[in-house]
């Protein structure tokens, strides 16, 4: 009888790890990134799982000599070295480059989950405790390379975006807008920021962005979502995944858009002005869903998040249910494929990179970890049309690749991408610790 018992408990044991097995085993992808990119990716069905895929590429930073791979017509350098996990630029309209060091605020929550995120973390590089700080870069004989490499700010909170707006200078940390006065040709700001509206903080997507609106009174705020599909609970996104209108004078905000899980570089295209922005979509439901993407944004727009994706597709694991949203969730414009976690967003108008880089948007890929096998890790470009839309049929160009070598280790990892002055294109480089400039040849 005790055999038999054994045995039975054996058999009950093999069944139960051979279900975890297949409902966790990694999930390789069956399409390539470009059939999940473009105006009509292929959206196949999900591939659920009880654990996430998990693929990353081990951080090892460059070599002495070592640079990124430049598309054809092109060249890259460096513009400054030896930065503390550099994530976002902004230029100074005298040409000064300030430089977001900064990374995720100490992550609360302990157990399975919290070690796991923590673990993922290091794996990839973004581990390393945030400097808080903004940091100038200035090339002022114009060669290319930044001569001067000065602290600006300090004593910040993860910051972020920054935007100059009427005579100050806005910064997005990740629980709050402040600002401080600026003056053109500052190398140091010692003000006490000024709190503008406070930002919703904690949880996962730390990164917050700020533009100008189209309007000239008003400033658009990229606040992620806290989890992947709001397992938490509803409660705890409030005010998130989602693109607020702040009204600075009156230090108020609405939200303008909605259902965008973590949107992060924000633009406004040239001619129309309208807004547009990449954002990262969900995790877990296989190595070919879901495409990140690129999409104009307009007041009221909600893209679907939690309960739907791409236009209306639904999640079965979001609960509760909200069947009422399902006709309205807006489809974005442009996929940009599966997990390759676009951040960085630039349009080309300033850019002096040829005609074929002469109308369209410059997106920074951060690249994935939960896809096998990896996505992103590049720059690419979307070509846009005169009328500020992107061009039909058209799939996103390599701008800037190299940056994961042959043995699948990551030398650097891309983030925020703008032009400079000379019409260079800048990439911020946070595993590689620089800042790389790519020019015409």
């Amino acid at each position: 009888m005790r055999r038999h018992i054994l045995a039975v408990l054996g058999l009950i044991v093999l069944v139960a790890v051979a279900v975890v097995a297949y409902l966790a085993w990694p999930d390789s992808a069956r399409l390539s990134v470009a059939d999940v990119a473009g105006g009509r990716p292929d959206i196949s069905a999900p591939r659920e799982q009880v654990l996430p895929t998990v693929k990353t590429a081990k951080p090892i930073g460059w070599a002495a000599g070592q640079t990124p791979t430049p598309a054809a017509g092109l060249r890259v350098a460096a513009f400054a070295t030896g930065l503390d996990h550099p994530r976002w630029l902004y230029r100074l309209p005298n040409g000064d480059v300030l430089v977001a060091e900064t990374n995720s605020p100490p992550r609360e929550g302990g157990g399975i989950t919290g070690w796991v995120m923590k673990l993922l973390m290091g794996r990839v590089g973004a581990g390393v405790p945030s400097a808080n700080r903004i940091t100038l870069l200035r090339d002022a004989d114009g060669d290319g390379v930044a001569e001067v490499k000065t602290p600006f700010m300090t004593g910040l909170n993860s910051p972020y975006g920054m935007a100059l707006f009427d005579g100050q200078l806005y910064i997005a940390n990740t629980d709050a807008l402040v600002r401080v006065p600026y003056s053109e040709g500052q190398t140091r700001i010692t003000a006490k920021p000024e709190l503008v509206v406070k930002l919703s903080g904690g949880g996962n997507h730390w990164a917050r962005n700020v533009i100008p609106a189209e309007d000239g009174r008003t400033l658009y705020v990229s606040v992620g979502s806290s989890s992947n599909i709001a397992e938490n609970g509803l409660d705890k996104e409030r005010f998130r995944a989602a693109i607020l209108q702040v009204y600075p004078k009156e230090k108020t905000f609405r939200v303008f858009a909605a259902g965008i899980r973590n949107a992060n570089g924000m633009a406004l295209v040239p001619g129309s002005n309208r807004l547009w922005t990449v954002s990262n979509e969900r995790d877990m439901l296989g190595s070919d869903l879901v495409p990140d993407y690129l999409t104009a944004v307009e007041m009221g727009d909600h893209f679907g998040w939690p309960w739907y994706y791409w236009g209306g597709y639904i999640d079965p694991r979001v609960e509760p249910k909200n069947p009422q949203l399902q006709q309205y969730s807006k489809r974005p414009d442009y996929a940009l494929g599966p997990h390759v976690a676009a951040l960085g967003l630039t349009f080309a108008d300033q850019a002096k990179l040829g005609d074929r880089f002469a109308r369209g948007a410059f997106i920074g890929e951060h690249g994935s970890w939960n896809r096998k096998p990896l996505s992103g890790y590049k720059v690419v470009y979307v070509p846009f049309t005169a009328q500020g839309w992107p061009v039909a049929g058209a799939k996103p160009v390599d701008v800037l690749t190299g940056f994961v070598d042959e043995d699948g280790r990551a030398r650097g990892r891309p983030v925020g991408v703008i032009t400079d002055r000379t019409g260079g294109l800048l990439v911020a480089d946070d595993v590689g610790n620089a800042v790389w400039r790519v020019s015409a040849k």
